[in-house]
């Protein structure tokens, strides 16, 4: 996770989650809490900024002090430029720092970060790095956790939200990376780079439960997962190094992902579905979404 000077989960509890990002305090809704009581009462009314939502779509803060419109904080080399919007959202989700930290283990076990060739033999590796892509990327935490030592592509519908990608690679030392900035919509991106014959050996997703393209495309997790998974295995067939995916929709299990995910590439390697949870300083865990991730490595 981060460390504690940069973010700080402080309680949750009523339908709400209060943290610290840097020097700022923000309380905020959070559906997962809702069935539970807040650990510190008192420690709510320290907070620089509130958000309230007005309904499912947009609502609005309210302010305690002056705060700046945009900050940064960091996780280790990486470095993300936060924002209140609209939406109560600021540009990052902590629970996946430590997705993060393993897909850059699962990029940097070699000096050159060398893929096998296949029907090239045992031990005879291609001089080039790891293609990954990278869909429904946001702001671009886990490309930039896999940028510099692998190809990145990253893909998400929204333009301004690659272009605060973007930023944030800049931000990172990672401006000249090896990085494909692209705003489209994941499914058709996926269909056209199959067309193409363009190929990867490694993809992460991260999918909302509803979501629109850039030309009003739909996106439903329960219509549109299992094809999407379906069109990644074949275009990571014969090479995949790596996998991963993550969800925030309630209905879906870890186990549920898992399977989904393995009748997609078709089983072997090794496999890890589980709960993600922030930790907060109360000592309790905030239930956060799954994860699945698959390596062809023996060591997840």
């Amino acid at each position: 996770m981060f460390p504690q000077d940069q973010y700080q989960l402080l309680d949750f509890g009523d339908g709400r989650r209060l943290e610290r990002f840097g020097e700022i305090t923000l309380d905020r809704p959070c559906p997962a809490a809702a069935e539970v009581r807040q650990a510190n009462p008192d420690a709510w009314h320290n907070s620089d900024a509130r958000f309230d939502g007005r309904d499912e779509q947009q609502g609005q803060w309210t302010y305690r002090r002056e705060l700046p419109e945009r900050w940064t904080i960091a996780h280790g080399r990486l470095r993300f430029e936060l924002k209140r919007t609209e939406f109560g959202h600021l540009g990052l989700f902590v629970e996946q720092a430590e997705n993060w930290d393993w897909i850059s283990s699962r990029v940097s076990p070699l000096p050159t970060n060398l893929r096998l060739v296949p029907g090239e033999g045992p031990g005879v590796r291609a001089a080039r790095p790891l293609k990954i892509l990278n869909l429904f990327a946001y702001t671009g935490g886990s490309t930039l956790a896999a940028a510099g030592a692998a190809e990145v592509t990253h893909v998400d519908a929204a333009k301004n939200v690659v272009a605060w990608a973007r930023r944030n690679a800049e931000l990172s030392g990672l401006a000249d990376a090896p990085i494909r900035w692209i705003a489209e919509d994941a499914a058709k991106f996926v269909k056209r780079e199959l067309k193409r014959g363009n190929r990867y050996d490694a993809v992460i997703l991260d999918p909302p439960s509803y979501g629109h393209g850039p030309r009003g495309e739909v996106w439903r997790l329960s219509k549109h997962l299992p094809r999407l998974l379906a069109a990644c295995g074949e275009l990571t067939a014969g090479r995949l190094q790596f996998m991963l995916l993550t969800c925030h929709t309630p209905a879906y299990e870890p186990e549920t992902l898992r399977d989904m995910l393995l009748e997609a590439i078709g089983g072997g390697g090794a496999v890890v579905a589980r709960q993600l949870a922030i930790p907060s300083s109360t000592g309790r865990e905030l239930p956060s979404g799954a994860v699945v991730r698959w390596s062809r490595s023996s060591v997840n």
